[in-house]
């Protein structure tokens, strides 16, 4: 986004980047919120929730012609006028919230009680706020199709898909596929790792590696049969070579897009996904792998096995894999914002909600380019 408004400055809830990892700001300042400056902000943030709308209607962007936000859970709902084109692109509705709410509070044990009560409440208020800032935006963007619809589900909002980018160039192709089979995720409930687990079991002869760390290792660790193996978190040098290698990279999970197995096909290796989801826009099934039809440890089974009697191109997968490069996004988010401002200042705000059905060509022509300019005289 930075590359496409160059001159943009940067708000956020919190920032606590480490110096050494602030290269991709260009020397900005990022302007924080209250919650920044609230006790223990650095590692229990997540416990100032409730606070974080309150937080985000505290930014004063009076003087930007643009506001451009990154939202998952309340950027979206930051404060403009009627003079200022808000865009934002919505990663998800917000899931623990909605479709996943039960799943939440199972696994976090608020099911019953005073604290299943609290939990219940605040997730209440939670949905009643995400669809009330969702009507702020005068346009939205979704990470992929998937989310998209989820969105139309839950604002009754339509909104245009622009892929997100994926640094392909940080991965190499590789010819050879001699490696394990490896999976790549934070180890939390709803990313499925257990499936995998559990699927490997059934092929004992088939070994897993699983990159990654969370709350869910040690019982993952403890329910591994001996031909899966937990390396917990690795550097990119490492998560680059094992995917170079692999015969195959899995994914179990229902996710909005999924980052990881693009940078796997970047590789030229094919991925054994879960047919649902962002995986489906992604994953060519039987060219770039193979999607399985159920959660189910025998469906990852058999689709490890249809992969391994298919000759994949790896090539061709690595093709595939760079239609979702950063240089793509940069392209398409350019040219969006680009004519979402030229009908705004022409037409005014009642009108943009007739640009989606126009911009797919437009996205879609200057994606071929080399990149986006900066649309002119715009602040973000």
């Amino acid at each position: 986004m930075l590359h496409v408004l160059p001159r943009a400055e940067v708000y956020s809830l919190l920032d606590f980047v480490p110096e050494d990892q602030r290269g991709f700001l260009g020397g900005r300042d990022v302007h924080t919120s209250m919650i920044q400056r609230l006790p223990l902000a650095r590692t229990r943030y997540r416990a100032y929730l409730p606070l974080a709308p309150l937080a985000i209607e505290g930014f004063d962007l009076d003087g930007y012609d643009i506001a451009l936000s990154s939202s998952y859970v309340v950027a979206k709902g930051v404060l403009t006028s009627a003079e200022q084109l808000h865009v934002s692109y919505v990663h998800s509705p917000v899931r623990y919230a909605w479709d996943l709410q039960f799943t939440y509070l199972r696994d976090g044990g608020y099911t019953r009680g005073l604290r299943g009560f609290l939990a219940r409440a605040l997730l209440h208020y939670l949905r009643l706020y995400d669809v009330t800032s969702a009507s702020r935006p005068d346009l939205l963007l979704a990470n992929s199709q998937f989310v998209a619809r989820r969105i139309w589900n839950t604002y009754r909002r339509r909104a245009t898909v622009i892929h997100p980018p994926v640094d392909v160039e940080a991965f190499t192709l590789c010819e050879e596929k001699d490696g394990p089979y490896v999976t790549c995720s934070r180890l939390v409930p709803y990313k499925r790792v257990d499936l995998l687990v559990e699927a490997f079991r059934l092929m004992p002869q088939r070994e897993l590696v699983v990159i990654g760390d969370g709350p869910d290792l040690a019982r993952l660790r403890a329910l591994a049969p001996p031909n899966v193996r937990f390396l917990g978190r690795q550097p990119h040098e490492a998560l680059a070579y094992y995917l170079r290698y692999a015969r195959g990279f899995l994914f179990g999970a229902l996710e909005d897009f999924g980052i990881v197995p693009v940078e796997a096909m970047a590789c030229g290796t094919p991925v054994v996904a879960y047919g649902r989801g962002g995986a489906c826009e992604t994953v060519i099934d039987g060219v770039t792998g193979v999607l399985f039809p159920k959660q189910e440890p025998e469906a990852v089974a058999a689709a490890v096995q249809r992969l391994e009697m298919t000759a994949f191109d790896p090539g061709r997968i690595r093709a595939h894999a760079e239609r979702f490069s950063a240089a793509r996004f940069r392209a398409e988010l350019g040219a969006f914002l680009e004519a979402a401002w030229v009908q705004f200042e022409r037409d005014g705000p009642d009108t943009l909600h007739t640009l989606d059905a126009g911009f797919a060509s437009f996205g879609r022509e200057r994606a071929s380019g080399d990149g986006a300019r900066e649309p002119s005289a715009l602040n973000l």
